[in-house]
């Protein structure tokens, strides 16, 4: 018998039939002894419906007050969802974040979880009892209803699997795994079944969208077992514990995994691309201590998250061009920041390119392993696509190319690097 937290998001939960699909799958985990609390987002499209109902009432709305009606999304599914196993002959009721509580702290819209006052939900759990509780939502220290902001059932859903010490966190979302690459620019990709929290945040941190950042770095600091699966199955498919998904595991337990398999760690684990990156140059900045301090502090002022940076070699007359990336929502108010600051900054012109995409290569083998970067570059030269920008971390390469080229360049590194899928069913 395991304790298991199980997640299910806003396509899961769009309408009764998908609600009553979803208490299928619980009755089953429960229906094997398992101890099982749910986690559920909003109806799909209607937290959006709810944003829009805040600035049509007031533009400039309290973001308390905001809160309160956003988070109502995640009560009605919690609420409709234990009405739904109660139908099935399952013993379940809905548990709201302020009835916990699960505190949090920082901004209104933007909270983040600190604690949850489990005890009576684990004795709910151990007395045979589903619990369901809304994700994305808690308390502040006032007394407030709080939200954690987009993606927050995700990391709601291991918040409350670290706090009742589940031995794992099913993420059930609309594809039924993590693979090497997008499926559907590349049909050869595989599923994968383990991946380390590390190269799960790099790759949902370079254009991976099947978990949030902020979900996998608390389940890699509170040693929660994740679980991706699809919650799109037929009424006739075996429980999760079957058909697994893919599990998202510490290194140590990669480690004995690949171990107990008899297998070498993966060099590379996947090829991930983004397409919502946008390039900066700024040309005969003054070559000089202190003068990139003078670009990037306004835009860290601003919040607008600096991602590739290259300061091109000196000209003759101490001057130089830097190349930097912003998130494409961002570019037209670091244009504008730029712009203002021209003066201090000292630069000449101001060049923007909003057709690029980020193409990365993430895998925990790059630690032991020479030459990924070179046979990356290699890959893509031979195919005639240009790097405008390098970014690395310890365990992945960036490149940054010209968007046109993203399905190509994803195609030809997955294949460089030996990701293909030997045939259909593999």
């Amino acid at each position: 018998m395991a304790r298991i937290v199980m997640k299910f998001g806003g396509t899961s939960m769009a309408g009764t039939e998908r609600i009553r699909r979803v208490a299928n799958l619980v009755r089953k985990q429960q229906a094997r002894g398992h101890e099982v609390a749910v986690v559920v987002s909003a109806m799909a499209g209607e937290t959006d419906r709810l944003v829009n109902f805040c600035r049509e009432a007031n533009p400039l709305y309290d973001p308390a007050e905001y809160d309160v009606v956003v988070a109502s999304g995640e009560q009605v599914t919690s609420g409709l969802l234990a009405l739904t196993l109660q139908a099935m002959g399952c013993k379940a009721r809905s548990w709201l974040g302020w009835q916990l509580p699960i505190r949090t702290a920082e901004a209104h819209s933007k909270a983040r979880v600190e604690t949850i006052d489990a005890e009576a939900l684990i004795a709910a759990m151990q007395g045979g009892e589903v619990a369901v509780l809304p994700g994305f939502q808690g308390l502040s220290a006032e007394g407030r209803v709080t939200t954690l902001g987009r993606g927050g059932s995700d990391t709601s859903a291991v918040a409350v699997a670290a706090a009742v010490h589940a031995d794992r966190c099913d993420i059930y979302t609309d594809v039924d795994g993590v693979y090497t690459t997008d499926p559907r620019i590349v049909a050869r990709a595989r599923k994968l079944k383990y991946v380390t929290y590390e190269e799960m945040l790099e790759l949902a941190s370079v254009g991976a969208k099947v978990l949030q950042t902020r979900s996998v770095s608390l389940a890699m600091k509170e040693h929660v077992r994740v679980q991706v699966l699809s919650s799109f199955l037929g009424d006739d498919a075996p429980p999760a514990d079957d058909l697994p998904g893919t599990m998202i595991v510490s290194d140590e337990e990669m480690d004995k995994i690949t171990e107990d398999q008899d297998m070498e760690r993966q060099l590379v684990t996947g090829i991930a691309h983004d397409k919502n990156e946008a390039r900066i140059v700024l040309t005969r900045v003054p070559d000089r201590p202190g003068a990139v301090s003078h670009i990037f502090s306004p835009l860290a002022d601003a919040s607008i998250n600096v991602d590739m940076i290259i300061q091109n070699v000196g000209r003759d007359k101490g001057e130089t061009d830097v190349t930097f990336t912003v998130p494409q929502a961002d570019l037209a108010r670091a244009q504008a920041l730029l712009e203002a600051k021209r003066g201090e900054i000292g630069f000449n012109r101001i060049i923007t390119d909003a057709k690029v995409a980020k193409i990365s290569v993430v895998g925990v083998g790059m630690k032991s392993h020479a030459g990924v970067a070179a046979t990356m570059f290699k890959a893509m030269a031979d195919r005639g696509i240009n790097v405008q920008a390098i970014s690395t971390s310890e365990i992945k390469v960036s490149v940054l190319i010209d968007e046109d080229e993203t399905e190509l360049a994803v195609r030809v590194l997955h294949t460089a690097y030996g990701l293909d899928a030997e045939d259909e069913a593999a």
